[in-house]
């Protein structure tokens, strides 16, 4: 695990895995989960690429500091990560929140984005009065309020009846979840709208719609690929997690994208 320090003083917690040499991937994780979030992709995609992911400020090992986050500070935290690996360019794979973060990334610094991946997203997730709702849930109850509406919104049914040790897994981090720092980040995504700019993101783009996701809808994901020029829609058999509930299937689709060479590249 290595940390650097935000311009505003927010200690990140980040690692790397993977093949020195390959394509770098920035992995950017949603709410209420940490970065091994994305461990089956580690798996499945460390030999052929260089693998940086994080905590959100707010969640895991990351700080947590009280008050309000707001998308495009969460967008500089995923720069500044890229940054403390050295990584001027990256693949970036964001989802739910994360993939709210990587579309304000690639806006903010398409220079910085090769190939973008969105899963399990849209450019405005929920209504301001839901996640206003939530938020303040959190911050009178803490996560543990929330924790079974989250695991069923994170897993279909089939999930949660077949594999109770992976629900049971993402229920005790999000309970180890700081109440402050999912409350910001609440906060975020209440305030998060980017309904009238995601088509000016030029990047190569693969979207990634769960079939039975009812948090980003697959009408949400196709209104997202149709709003971006040139992208891709792939939807799978799966919840909102669909990287962790059909993880080969996931990592299948977004190596692909990640290997395809660039037009100058070709």
């Amino acid at each position: 695990m290595r940390y650097t320090t935000t311009s505003d003083g927010c200690r990140l917690a980040w690692r790397r895995d993977g093949a020195a040499a390959g394509p770098p991937v920035l992995f950017c994780n949603s709410i209420g989960t940490g970065l091994e979030l994305w461990d089956p992709q580690v798996l499945d995609l460390q030999h052929d690429f260089d693998i940086v992911r994080f905590d959100t400020r707010g969640h895991g090992r990351s700080d947590a500091p009280d008050g309000d986050y707001d998308l495009p500070n969460l967008a500089r935290d995923a720069i500044q990560v890229l940054d403390a690996a050295g990584l001027g360019r990256a693949n970036i794979c964001g989802i739910s929140m994360g993939g709210l973060v990587a579309m304000r990334l690639a806006l903010d610094a398409p220079h910085r984005v090769r190939r973008l991946v969105l899963a399990d997203t849209a450019a405005r997730i929920g209504t301001a009065q839901s996640w206003e709702q939530r938020r303040d849930t959190v911050v009178k109850g803490g996560t543990a309020a929330i924790a079974d509406t989250a695991m069923k919104r994170f897993f279909s049914p089939e999930v949660r009846d077949r594999r109770p040790e992976t629900v049971t897994r993402f229920r005790q981090a999000l309970l180890a979840t700081s109440a402050a720092g999912y409350a910001g980040c609440c906060a975020a995504l209440r305030d998060a709208d980017l309904t009238h700019d995601v088509d000016r993101i030029d990047a190569p783009t693969l979207v990634i719609a769960g079939l039975g996701d009812i948090s980003t809808t697959p009408a949400q994901l196709r209104d997202l690929a149709g709003a971006i020029t040139g992208s891709q829609l792939v939807e799978l058999n799966a919840a909102h997690l669909s990287n962790v509930e059909l993880p080969m299937e996931f990592s299948r689709q977004v190596g692909s994208f990640f290997r395809r060479p660039d037009v100058d590249e070709a």
